[in-house]
């Protein structure tokens, strides 16, 4: 590794991280070794998306942040050779919330997502770990949300509690995306139309009414999923859904939990015979899961 200025490097990998797509860039310290913080702006532009959280209308975030840190990390090595370091996103390793406030990105808002002054909580994060010294930033210290609680009072399941914590077991991210059971029955009804993730406690949030539509391609919807109606969606057929999520963190979920979130779905709709006769031709499919949650709304609407 060649000698490099302190400073000026971490200046330079700041210019380089936005010259990539990220919007925000900013370096702290884990133990003993250096972290360099980004953000990326994810918001698509599009309408109103009901059934699937925005950051999944598009590419998989994950590939996308991850190959653009290893391009920054690329950009670092052609200045001064080799050197140690790690990418990770979304990684249950690092506090990455934690770390964007202490690299000055922004603060945790009561929904407990990181919130920036310019670009909200539509953004994904991704750190750089490595051992080379690097100027420090200041953390953000001054929470913006104040005695706000849209969040909390928005938030479909109650999930936001008074003091910002979230009960992860009543989101409905986490019962949509993570949870690969049986959705509990007394949870169901309060999920409204969602089918992956929610946006409401985002949506609400006033500091989002600055954010900026990304500029990112790879975030743009892809396959009209935010304006695909629920029918369309159940009935797409394995398949189907291989190849329309191909490249998505949707298709994670699995087909199984899909035709799940749907029908839980479709059963908060309003009664409808193109709807019971939708939910009917999965009655005997071969899951039990989805037989179950698919019988649950036929007793709703029936």
């Amino acid at each position: 590794m060649k000698d490099y200025n302190f400073n000026q490097l971490g200046a330079l990998i700041k210019h380089w991280g936005k010259q990539l797509g990220f919007e925000l860039v900013g370096i702290t310290k884990m133990d003993d070794k250096t972290v360099i913080s980004c953000a990326m702006n994810y918001l698509p532009n599009c309408n109103k998306s009901v059934h699937i959280s925005r950051y999944a209308l598009g590419r998989d975030y994950h590939k996308v942040i991850h190959k653009r840190l290893k391009k920054l990390a690329g950009e670092i090595k052609n200045n001064i050779g080799d050197f140690n370091y790690r990418c990770f996103v979304d990684n249950i390793k690092i506090l990455e919330k934690h770390l964007a406030i202490q690299a000055g990105l922004g603060w945790q808002g009561k929904n407990s997502l990181i919130i920036n002054h310019e670009f909200g909580s539509w953004i994904f994060l991704g750190e750089i770990v490595t051992d080379l010294e690097l100027p420090i930033d200041v953390p953000y210290k001054k929470n913006h949300c104040g005695n706000c609680t849209r969040c909390i009072n928005a938030c479909p399941t109650g999930a936001i509690s008074d003091n910002g914590e979230v009960e992860v077991s009543r989101c409905i991210s986490y019962l949509t995306i993570e949870h690969r059971g049986s959705i509990p029955e007394n949870l169901r009804p309060l999920m409204g139309q969602h089918i992956y993730g929610c946006d409401d406690c985002q949506v609400i949030c006033p500091w989002n009414r600055f954010a900026k539509i990304t500029a990112e391609p790879d975030f743009q919807v892809r396959h009209n999923l935010n304006s695909a109606d629920l029918i369309t969606l159940f009935t797409w057929s394995e398949q189907e859904f291989s190849e329309k999520t191909q490249g998505s963190a949707i298709r994670r979920i699995g087909y199984e939990c899909w035709l799940r979130n749907i029908a839980v779905a479709l059963g908060n709709t309003p009664k409808n015979p193109k709807i019971i006769a939708a939910l009917r031709t999965k009655l005997n499919y071969p899951s039990a899961l989805v037989r179950e949650h698919v019988q649950w709304a036929l007793q709703l609407l029936m």
